[in-house]
């Protein structure tokens, strides 16, 4: 903004009327514009500009400001958010031709803080995640409130969780150890569990993608299941896993038989789901001990 003055003024030393009100102006403070002599008091209520701020004229013992066609008082001259004066200061002129100083308009433009929602100003450090932007002391967990900062987080709708929260909240419990299952794991019976605790009860082998045998609690890998809990066959002596060929227990008083092992001792006949005689101890069919 510069000087805005169009006219001059001085003290009558000649003989001339006011342009507007004919009163003589000799010996009198006059101002002549345009060519135009008049008094002080015409020239405020026909001449003078009109204050950008204040709306009142600037008379002509008024120091004036002027900027694309708008007129200020100096003392009106100050910046609209913080009032500091902007005569002979950088400003910018915004909406409804109000002046701004460059600190404010800084400011003003500046993206806001979600958190705090002051502006983030050049050099404060910040957090940004999809248009949405933070002091970086201000994104902290929905949580337990402490600074996420720059660290790993993990968002929830509208809030944003620590990864120690998230996995306390959010993730799913080991059904053995009872803590959260942060990556990994597997379901078994719609339940979950890591992957290093779904383990063969044995010899501690993982079983995620491994054959395996549930007792009541326990698992067990093929090889343990046959060596540790499986009954043993009272025909063949092998273990009966329930894997293969063979998936049917014939079971009698104490002892169990594959299906295919369950067969007349004297004609070798299978028996399975068939009458049989047990004598001395031994299988046959209801023909055989009438030969014997």
């Amino acid at each position: 903004a510069g000087p805005g003055s169009s006219y001059t003024v001085g003290t009558m030393s000649e003989r001339f009327d006011c342009h507007y009100c004919r009163d003589p102006l000799h010996g009198k403070k006059y101002v002549q514009k345009e060519g135009r002599h008049c008094c002080v008091k015409c020239f405020e209520k026909f001449c003078a500009n009109t204050c950008t701020e204040c709306k009142k004229p600037i008379g002509a013992d008024s120091k004036e400001l002027h900027f694309k066609n708008r007129y200020w008082h100096d003392n009106c001259f100050r910046c609209f958010k913080c009032y500091t004066s902007l005569v002979n200061e950088p400003f910018m002129l915004r909406e409804n031709n109000k002046v701004w100083c460059s600190n404010c308009t800084a400011a003003e433009d500046a993206p806001r803080c979600k958190g705090c929602f002051k502006p983030i100003i050049a050099g404060d450090q910040n957090v940004e995640y999809k248009k949405m932007v933070w002091h970086k002391d201000c994104f902290t967990c929905s949580q337990c409130r402490q600074v996420i900062g720059s660290g790993s987080f993990f968002p929830k709708g509208d809030e944003f969780y620590c990864v120690s929260c998230h996995e306390h909240k959010f993730a799913k419990t080991c059904t053995k150890c009872k803590n959260p299952i942060t990556s990994g794991g597997l379901t078994y019976q719609e339940k979950p569990w890591h992957s290093e605790c779904f383990i063969c009860s044995n010899c501690k082998k993982p079983l995620g993608g491994k054959r395996f045998t549930a007792v009541e609690d326990d698992f067990y890998c093929v090889e343990c299941y046959k060596e540790c809990v499986a009954k043993k066959c009272a025909g063949c002596k092998n273990p009966i896993t329930g894997f293969g060929r063979g998936t049917s227990v014939v079971n009698y008083e104490d002892e169990s038989w594959h299906d295919y092992c369950f067969k007349c001792t004297k004609c070798a006949r299978g028996l399975a789901n068939k009458r049989f005689v047990c004598h001395n101890g031994k299988i046959y069919c209801a023909e055989c001990p009438k030969r014997l």
